[in-house]
């Protein structure tokens, strides 16, 4: 099996990374979080991976830690779940986030994520309550989550498409106590400097 990855990196997409192993270029599919660490073109880049076989495919995922590809692989068990919105939770939501939703039994947060309703949110509950946050002690969201949200919604309703709200979010700083208007002028700053 194909657990991790360690080349330089050659080039990036929206969701993807082609890592250059010894010569032999690997694309691999990113959360946003991950994807947002990567540095610039020629770097090193250490990679976790699960290697997701089907029928008609063979697709890398890479994430930054192992609790990250835990998590992926844990979406995955749930009926219904495939690899790509698996991977839209993770670029929406911190796996933190995750796992709080779970343990609290939030489906709110998880239906913020694009492609995820009511029913896919419980789902996502009932099958995982048991298998995440039966260490974490039940606690209420932290705002810090709900303004993650909260930007998201936001920047949508101002005309950017749901990954590239996400993809902004990514960006902002963690440790940093911003209101909602901060992160927002962040994120838009983020768009600015793209063009």
């Amino acid at each position: 099996m194909l657990s991790s990855l360690h080349g330089k990196l050659e080039s990036l997409g929206s969701d993807w990374a082609i890592i250059n192993v010894h010569g032999i270029g690997f694309q691999v599919y990113l959360p946003t979080p991950t994807l947002s660490t990567l540095g610039t073109r020629g770097g090193e880049v250490h990679l976790h991976t699960h290697l997701h076989l089907r029928e008609d495919s063979v697709t890398l995922y890479g994430f930054a830690t192992t609790d990250d590809r835990e998590l992926f692989q844990l979406i995955l068990n749930v009926s219904g779940i495939g690899p790509k919105i698996a991977l839209t939770i993770l670029s929406t939501i911190s796996a933190e986030q995750v796992n709080l939703a779970i343990a609290n039994g939030n489906v709110d947060i998880l239906m913020a994520v694009p492609g995820i309703g009511n029913k896919t949110a419980s789902r996502l509950l009932l099958e995982l309550k048991d298998k995440i946050g039966t260490d974490l002690v039940a606690t209420p969201l932290t705002q810090v989550a709900q303004e993650s949200i909260d930007v998201v919604a936001t920047l949508t309703s101002l005309g950017y498409s749901a990954a590239e709200a996400t993809h902004a979010v990514a960006t902002l700083p963690n440790g940093k106590k911003l209101n909602l208007e901060e992160k927002v002028k962040l994120a838009l700053q983020y768009f600015s400097q793209k063009k």
